[in-house]
């Protein structure tokens, strides 16, 4: 047996024995799950109707994971550090690993016999054996404190005959919370590679999808935010910022929801939102496409349209809102068996959903016979649309581009918005018809397409219509 590193959480309430249902994990059974690092132990310390303890056990095998290791990763250092560690002893990213992979089920806030009890806030207490902090105790409680979390450290001096030595980096931690388990371990599965500050398999933009789906309604609005996005994507740049960028859009989409709800108001009653879905697709069929992604596809209501017309042979969709991407699933109703609780999946229907930012390149974006961008420009600051031409005109490169956004122009036709205002209060701008055709006309020309303008509703002599589209073709 190799080094132990343990998690122990226990619910404290009447039906605590319900723990094992909540965990997918039997009380009565020792289970053991082979990992990369070693294995992974479930067993139940106790078990009562007041009071339920599970334990989850690392074993890690240091020689063995130095033997297996093809990347170098865990190969850096001096010979001998390879071997002699601390990484073995306290929590890691190794913990992340085991309770992605065991409590998997919990982590997604799943459970087939107890979902009412999944969904609900419990009184839980959650300890980890061993966790390393050279910035000390307040660094510790920083990070959990803002969750809700009261929290409770244990630590030692290095060494109890050299008093002068000072204090351990090293301590027990422990957290109690009236809190939902997949929440508690949501946080535990982020903020432990935080405090170990590494991790043991390479960063790429999976883990930024990660770390955004772990971080859902959370991370935004954490006092740290910057600290645990740079250190859990191991001091990246690149991936810190795009990640950072993608938690400033959804800071606001709790507001966005309202302002959504008042904009279909607004809309109502010429029905716009039918009308703009049907334009587009329309022109989708007008084209010829076949393979279609839907840019900024939000909860997915033109998704469900191009799904149910059997002209299409497969649609994808990216939003960067994981939690609008939780909405979509349940609304398409895509394979369980899947998890579409977790973006970047392809259903039987032959839907993919997948998180990403319309600014930054992506390979997934390419391949398609088109691509729409409904009701989505406006939403990104102005002096990132030549970025986000970049990625879809320049890099993608769909044969056909549809773009739908408010005419500004039209704005004075709705009563019930005040003069000056946009439409949503989110919208960073919104184009007037000639804005938007200099810049579509820019962007053809730029990129070796052609464009034409439809509008998009009732067409008022004087102000043109509430929405305008411009359809790309190469």
């Amino acid at each position: 047996m190799g080094a132990i590193v343990n998690l122990t959480i226990t619910m404290k309430q009447p039906g605590a024995g319900d723990l094992g249902y909540l965990l997918h994990k039997n009380p009565a059974n020792l289970q053991t799950f082979p990992m990369s690092f070693g294995a992974a132990h479930v067993f139940y310390s106790e078990v009562g109707d007041a009071r339920t303890t599970a334990v989850l056990m690392l074993d890690v095998d240091p020689i063995a994971l130095i033997r297996k290791s093809k990347s170098g990763a865990e190969t850096s250092g001096f010979a001998l550090s390879q071997y002699v560690n601390d990484r073995p002893y306290c929590a890691s990213s190794f913990l992340s690993v085991a309770i992605a992979q065991v409590f998997g089920s919990a982590l997604a806030g799943r459970s087939r016999e107890r979902q009412e009890l999944a969904d609900q806030a419990i009184c839980l207490e959650a300890t980890v054996s061993v966790v390393w902090s050279h910035s000390g105790p307040a660094f510790i409680e920083s990070l959990f404190a803002p969750l809700g979390y009261d929290v409770e450290l244990s630590g030692a001096p290095l060494d109890a005959k050299f008093p002068e030595w000072g204090e351990s980096p090293y301590y027990k931690l422990k957290l109690r919370a009236t809190t939902r388990l997949s929440d508690l371990l949501s946080h535990l599965y982020v903020l432990i590679p935080v405090l170990d500050n590494d991790k043991h398999y390479s960063i790429d933009k999976a883990e930024v999808e990660k770390l955004l789906r772990h971080g859902e309604g959370w991370l935004a609005a954490h006092p740290l935010k910057e600290v645990i996005v740079s250190r859990y994507l191991r001091h990246s740049r690149r991936l810190t910022r795009s990640a950072l960028e993608q938690l400033a859009e959804e800071a606001v989409e709790g507001e966005e929801e309202v302002a959504a709800g008042e904009e279909e108001k607004l809309e109502e009653r010429i029905s716009l939102n039918t009308l703009r879905q049907q334009a587009v697709l329309d022109a989708l069929k007008k084209c010829g496409a076949r393979k279609v992604i839907d840019l900024g596809c939000g909860e997915g209501k033109l998704l469900k349209i191009l799904l149910e017309d059997k002209g299409f042979e497969h649609v994808s969709g990216m939003d960067v809102s994981s939690r609008a991407l939780s909405r979509l699933a349940k609304r398409l109703r895509l394979d369980e068996t899947l998890q579409p609780s977790v973006p970047g999946r392809t259903s039987r229907t032959g839907c993919t959903v997948f998180q990403g930012s319309l600014t930054y390149r992506d390979d997934r974006l390419q391949g398609y016979d088109a691509a729409t961008c409904v009701e989505v420009i406006e939403h990104l600051d102005k002096d990132r649309l030549e970025a986000f031409a970049r990625v879809v005109f320049a890099e993608a490169k769909p044969g056909v581009v549809v773009v739908t956004t408010p005419n500004i122009e039209y704005n004075v036709r709705f009563e019930k918005l005040p003069a000056g205002k946009l439409r949503h209060s989110d919208h960073r701008f919104e184009f007037t018809r000639q804005e938007f055709k200099d810049w579509c006309e820019s962007i053809a020309l730029q990129h070796g397409y052609q464009v034409g303008f439809h509008p998009i509703g009732e067409l008022d002599n004087e102000v043109g219509a509430p929405t305008q589209m411009g359809v790309f073709t190469r």
